[in-house]
């Protein structure tokens, strides 16, 4: 059973890191996404691979 409140706290975890850091990229600054080569659209993407490594 803690396995399971482990995997549930963890998934929890990844998804406000998640939303987190689609909102860091999407409230970015332009000048700051051009310079860090950063698409803004690509918000999703971008968080998913960071949070999930996908």
């Amino acid at each position: 059973m803690s396995t399971l409140l482990t995997r549930i706290q963890t998934r929890l975890r990844q998804r406000a890191a998640y939303a987190r850091t689609v909102t860091e990229i999407r409230n970015m600054p332009l000048d700051v996404a051009i310079d860090l080569d950063i698409h803004k659209p690509d918000a999703r993407k971008i968080a998913a691979q960071a949070v999930y490594g996908q």
